[in-house]
């Protein structure tokens, strides 16, 4: 094999060459680093990169560790020591890391090298990374199109071949929805499964950082590393987490899969509902029995996210004012003038737009009848989980309603754009976990663009999850598809 085929490998694939010794850690780097300057002026995933420390990192690397010497790329609202940490967002432009997130130590203690921060939309706010303050990503299918948000760049940089794995966030879909709109694996994992220590809060009581893969073997890995309780995170659950890769391979026989009625729609695209009713049938064929079910109160969630997960970002972004770090308006007359002018030129549009809402629903006199009804109702969309999830073992949807749409093409209309994750913030809003596998394609334009398949697990369940996902991958090709990007070689 050549240092310019190594990037084309998965995690699994790489770590056995490294462990048999037939390639370093330091060559490893050295055909990321190739790579990534051949085809990331045009798919524009990463915002920094550094790739000296990896190099370095590379040197002493234990190839014998878990995931040693594997490079993994971090979206950029995670903290890693040394390296910039924006959020994509002007009002951090010049601020670096002072600490590791809890999700890099725990990746450098199985031997992993994060080496670069990827693009992502402002505060991992949108779903299409389009929000972000410092450059446009591109899908790798389709380079007029958006790669989905707000894990875009990683979601990219991983169906590049620019990266063997990334971590990302997910407050309402942001892991799956573009690892759906590139054709690769997205993992949501149990609120309070993986720490938060160490990740800019957009939403607190949402949020959640997993990994995005080219199959789901390279995302059990992973979650191997990262999962655990962590002391510096009160969220953070002190469960015992199990070997990830020990049910992949199993059958589906005895397996119940549940099919929502309310996830299959009018105005999904046509070729996703065909995708995923195909899917369905393969499952079945597999041995996994389908289930009709009902999830009554999913037509409220989009609702319920954007009044509690704009609450709840208003008060986490009202630490960047212009005094401790970060942009800070020049020549300001007062103290009240530093903080609005700081603000208004730090922050973006779409952050704006939530912060202007997340105040009107706390404002005095409507707080009631938003942010506490809005409460109420995403326990009864707990419930209907619950509930369901004592008749299945897991749910399946589309991940997206439709494949990746052309840049600009939602950007006026906010309310589109929030449709986008109209499959997956419900997952978010229980807390469950979740994961997108590659199911199709929709021809579109003469383009070859991606279709996500969903499935949805109970609380602390990511290996059934993985071992359903594992299964209907391991007997399709749909993973094995590379974007035309793939092709490109040095001269």
């Amino acid at each position: 094999m050549t240092q310019q085929d190594l990037p084309a490998l998965s995690i699994a694939d790489l770590q056995l060459l490294l462990r048999h010794r037939e390639v370093s850690p330091r060559e490893v780097i050295d055909a990321l680093r190739a790579r990534i300057e051949l085809v990331d002026q045009e798919i524009g995933a990463y915002l920094s990169l550094d790739m000296e420390s990896a190099a370095n990192e590379a040197e002493k690397a234990n190839v014998d560790l878990p995931l040693g010497g594997v490079p993994i790329a971090i979206k950029d609202i995670v903290s890693v020591i040394g390296q910039p940490c924006t959020c994509a967002s002007k009002i951090l432009q010049s601020y670096r890391a002072t600490y590791d997130a809890t999700v890099i130590r725990k990746l450098r203690a199985a031997g992993a090298i994060p080496f670069g921060k990827t693009n992502l939309d402002e505060f991992a706010m949108g779903s299409s990374t389009e929000n972000s303050a410092a450059k446009l990503t591109r899908n790798p299918w389709d380079l007029a199109r958006v790669p989905g948000g707000s894990s875009g760049g990683s979601a990219a940089a991983v169906a590049a071949d620019e990266a063997f794995g990334a971590l990302g966030s997910d407050t309402g879909g942001s892991i799956r929805q573009p690892a759906a709109l590139c054709g690769v694996v997205g993992l949501k994992p149990t609120y309070g499964r993986v720490s938060r220590f160490g990740l800019v809060a957009f939403a607190s009581s949402l949020d959640q950082i997993g990994p995005l893969t080219k199959n789901v073997r390279d995302a059990a890995m992973i979650m191997n590393a990262i999962a655990g309780h962590d002391p510096q995170d009160s969220t953070a659950l002190n469960e015992p987490v199990p070997d990830y890769t020990a049910k992949l391979g199993n059958d589906l026989r005895g397996i119940r899969l549940g099919l929502p009625k309310q996830y299959m729609i009018e105005g999904i695209d046509s070729e996703v509902k065909t995708a995923i009713k195909t899917a369905v049938k393969h499952l079945n064929s597999l041995g996994a029995e389908i289930i009709e079910v009902s999830l009554p109160t999913t037509e409220y969630a989009i609702a319920v996210y954007y009044i509690l997960a704009t609450a709840e970002a208003s008060a986490n972004l009202a630490r960047f004012d212009g005094v401790r770090y970060g942009y800070r308006a020049e020549n300001p007359r007062d103290m009240l003038d530093l903080y609005g002018r700081t603000r208004e030129e730090g922050f973006g549009p779409e952050v704006k737009r939530r912060i202007i809402l997340s105040t009107y629903v706390l404002s005095s006199g409507y707080y009631d009848a938003y942010y506490l009804r809005a409460q109420k109702v995403r326990e009864l969309i707990r419930r209907d989980f619950a509930m369901v999830f004592e008749k299945v073992d897991a749910l399946i949807s589309p991940t997206s309603p439709v494949p990746a749409f052309k840049l600009g093409e939602r950007a006026a209309d906010p309310l589109q754009m929030y449709l986008a994750d109209i499959f997956t913030i419900a997952a978010n809003l229980a807390g469950i976990c979740g994961i997108s596998v590659p199911c199709g394609f929709a021809e579109v334009d003469g383009h070859r663009l991606p279709i996500g398949l969903q499935l949805l697990g109970k609380a602390l369940d990511e290996a059934r999850v993985l071992q359903i996902a594992h299964a209907y991958e391991q007997s399709t090709d749909w993973h094995k598809a590379r974007p035309p990007i793939a092709s490109t070689t040095l001269e």
